[in-house]
């Protein structure tokens, strides 16, 4: 059951780094334009907080790797467990301030794998 765990932080992970890839590059792009339902006139004016946005992002992609090739496996289950309740918050906190679209995209995922993992 570990194995599905992993696998569902994994992809949580590459969630991140996908939201990181979007907010820091493509952010004023045709793909996240349409993804944000952004105009480039706005953007443009937010390009700066997008790329703060998404560099964060990483970071919490980045803890979750740490989790997933760490060692010693009770350290490596805290820091999953760490990881997947900070996107759980963020997704929450923007779903109340943003969009509710954040809560199914961000959040549930990591839910889940948070579940999944607490099972295992």
């Amino acid at each position: 059951m570990i194995w599905i765990a992993n696998i569902l932080v994994a992809v949580v992970a590459a969630l991140h780094a996908y939201f990181l890839i979007l907010e820091m590059f493509l952010w004023d792009k045709p793909l996240g334009l349409k993804t944000f339902r952004n105009t480039p006139e706005k953007a443009g004016i937010t390009k700066v907080l997008a790329a703060n946005q998404g560099l964060y992002n990483g970071f919490l992609a980045a803890g979750l790797i740490w989790g997933l090739v760490h060692g010693n496996p009770v350290f490596a289950f805290q820091i999953k467990v760490f990881f997947l309740l900070c996107m759980i918050v963020a997704g929450a906190y923007g779903a109340m301030t943003v969009s509710t679209r954040i809560l199914i995209v961000q959040a549930l995922p990591a839910a889940i794998a948070l579940v999944v993992l607490f099972l295992a």
